[in-house]
């Protein structure tokens, strides 16, 4: 353990130093098992990019220029043209692999759809020419309000075909978050559903669909794929059963190339506050970033793998770990629609042992539910089909990264804990599994073809320490602009450290020049003239043995400027003192990290994606009226948490 300095940087407080490198039996049968990627890469990152683009994507034309970089918007593969869909669907069939399952499908009531490279081929064509029927052109956007249903695939790739740019919204989104997604992006046609199954029940969206629609003039027809059976009202004209619209449309749509540049999505950055950002994301070099992506982090083998990402289409994840990434290569996934503890808290192991998953990729906040629920409910299932399991969305503590890696990945998988953003298109920061010694809770190094360096607050690069996680040198699947807003593009991302792309994230760099991530900057607390990230108190929280979750907050004090606020999970059935915690801390990481208070709760609030609100839980520390709270998954949960803070003020 360091001590922590008073200096403008984020004091680095915790260390790890347990290490697992591959296996020699994962290392006999891995993708790859040396350095050569990592060295090719070095010597020249464009030409690196272009073998990959070459290997992993098939293109219509070839590209004449690799990419243009003029600060801070880059080009790649110019010149080049290839269609997404062709990619992610025609090909694989054209090559005999038409009959080889695409997508095992569990709906939450255990309904369940098996379906074919060929299968989605011909609903993609057919939805295709209906989005045609109903006039959406190249360069149009649809709009996507649905649930984790097959038709989401469907819909995304067959505006890919056409050249319409989507733009999903997580069902989980408000009509308001909706409506100000669609009228953002201008969109024409909204594809939704009736509803879908969540926690049991029919979650409605038509309705609330409805209700965005009224306040978004650009909207000409909505879609409504039947999945709920939920009565809703349907306005003529306008409104159209997806089956209908399927049993009618011509069986055959070609797959138009595109120009590498073309607009293929907007997805929205779900900010706690302010408006949302329509992060702009292009054709050639996002689909080469996700392929390859997806092909080596995973140790992906199409033709034996089962690979399940528990993400939703609504998030970067879904689109390029479950939609683009998985299916370019050609490879069998589950998708599941519902809650991970429905009918049971087992309902994943019984999915993961159902369809023998062999890579299983998930978040951290995930991970620590299940250390609260307890290791009997994976021990009631054969997961010895696993041989990779990846972490996403938030750093995960090294305790989790442990409960994880013994107890789902049984102690012979490699964890592959990923660093990236809906920005950056596709994953940067990660282990290969057949190359990497892992440390828990390091996300490790940049992959091959990806700069990143830690700097301090002047620019500085730091090689021991704490600081600012910045990006080099432009890569492929980098987003192309903020739709509409190109000044708020600038300055968001480019105007801190000149020349480098900001990523909003600290991170730091210990003695083997391992990066580690601590999250937000913004969520980086000043305690008395020491920046100390809530990641690493956290993670001294959660190592505690009767502890399972734990977020920890800034809140304004007189006497240090700000005091940590901590709010733990325990495990079940565990019980722990509010002090004795405290000393916990202070063993791990130093008196200065104890917190001044702790708050017990069976849950935390979080939103719909599993991401904890920190914004709210400043909030309550601080005694403010709430904001926002349309994106929780359950706002009861910031309302106990309430109660409880004004009776310790009272006490």
């Amino acid at each position: 353990m360091s001590e922590a300095t008073d200096s403008p940087n984020i004091s680095d407080l915790l260390w790890e130093q347990r290490k697992f490198p591959p296996s020699a039996a994962f290392q006999a049968n891995a993708l790859v098992s040396e350095t050569h990627l990592y060295d090719i890469a070095s010597e020249d990152y464009e030409a690196f990019w272009a073998t990959q683009a070459t290997e992993t994507v098939t293109w219509n034309k070839p590209w004449n220029t690799i990419c243009e970089w003029k600060s801070p918007y880059s080009k790649w593969f110019i010149g080049g043209e290839l269609n997404v869909a062709y990619n992610c669907l025609d090909r694989h069939v054209e090559a005999g692999n038409g009959s080889k399952v695409a997508i095992h499908w569990e709906g939450e009531p255990g309904d369940t759809r098996t379906l074919t490279y060929a299968w989605l081929l011909d609903e993609v064509q057919k939805f295709s020419n209906a989005l045609k029927g109903l006039g959406v052109q190249k360069g149009d956007r649809v709009n996507i309000y649905l649930p984790m249903i097959p038709e989401a695939v469907v819909a995304m790739l067959a505006c890919a075909r056409i050249g319409a740019a989507h733009s999903v919204v997580f069902g989980g989104f408000s009509s308001q978050a909706l409506a100000d997604r669609i009228n953002d992006a201008e969109a024409k046609v909204l594809i939704t559903a009736d509803g879908g199954y969540r926690r049991g029940e029919v979650f409605p969206l038509k309705p609330q669909a409805d209700e965005a629609v009224s306040s978004t003039p650009t909207i000409e027809h909505v879609v409504v794929v039947k999945r709920g059976g939920n009565a809703v009202t349907m306005h003529e004209g306008r409104d159209h059963w997806y089956h209908d619209l399927m049993a009618v449309a011509e069986p055959v749509c070609v797959a138009e190339p595109m120009s590498s540049e073309q607009l293929l999505f907007l997805l929205y950055t779900s900010g706690t506050t302010g408006k949302p950002k329509g992060i702009m994301h292009t054709t050639g070099g996002y689909l080469t970033h996700v392929t390859y992506t997806h092909k080596y982090v995973f140790d992906l083998h199409p033709e034996t793998d089962v690979y399940w990402c528990t993400a939703d289409v609504g998030w970067i994840t879904g689109h390029s770990y479950i939609v683009y990434g998985p299916l370019s290569n050609g490879a069998t996934q589950v998708i599941y629609e519902g809650v991970p503890n429905y009918p049971e808290n087992d309902r994943l192991w019984s999915i993961v042992e159902k369809y023998k998953v062999s890579i299983f990729y998930t978040a951290p906040t995930a991970i620590r539910t299940f250390m609260k629920w307890g290791v009997e409910e994976p021990q009631k299932h054969d997961l010895s089909s696993l041989r990779v399991i990846g972490s996403v969305g938030e750093p995960i503590n090294p305790e989790a990264w442990m409960w994880y890696h013994e107890n789902i990945g049984q102690g012979r998988c490699p964890v592959v804990d990923t660093w990236w953003q809906t920005e950056t298109g596709g994953i940067m920061i990660s282990p290969l599994p057949g190359v990497t010694t892992t440390k828990p809770g390091s996300a490790t190094f940049p992959l091959p073809g990806i700069g990143a360096e830690v700097v301090d607050e002047k620019g500085n690069v730091i090689t021991r320490g704490g600081g600012y996680l910045t990006l080099t040198h432009p890569w492929p699947g980098m987003l192309r602009g903020i739709w509409g807003d190109p000044k708020r593009f600038q300055e968001t991302y480019w105007s801190k450290f000149p020349g480098r792309y900001f990523a909003g994230d600290g991170a730091k760099l210990d003695d083997d020049g391992y990066l580690w991530l601590l999250g937000r900057v913004d969520d980086v607390m000043n305690v008395s003239g020491h920046r100390i990230s809530t990641t690493e108190v956290e993670s001294a929280l959660v190592s505690h043995p009767s502890v399972a979750e734990a977020a920890v907050v800034g809140a304004n004090d007189a006497t240090t400027g700000q005091a940590i606020i901590a709010y733990v999970t325990l495990r079940g059935g565990a019980s722990v003192s509010e002090n004795d915690l405290r000393n916990h801390v202070a063993k791990e990481i130093g008196a200065i990290a104890k917190p001044k208070a702790i708050f017990f709760t069976p849950d935390l609030p979080k939103t719909r994606s599993g991401k904890i609100m920190r914004r709210l839980l400043r909030d309550v520390a601080e005694g403010r009226n709430l904001g926002d709270t349309t994106t929780l998954a359950d706002a009861s949960v910031v309302t106990e948490l309430q109660k409880r803070a004004a009776e310790s003020n009272e006490d």
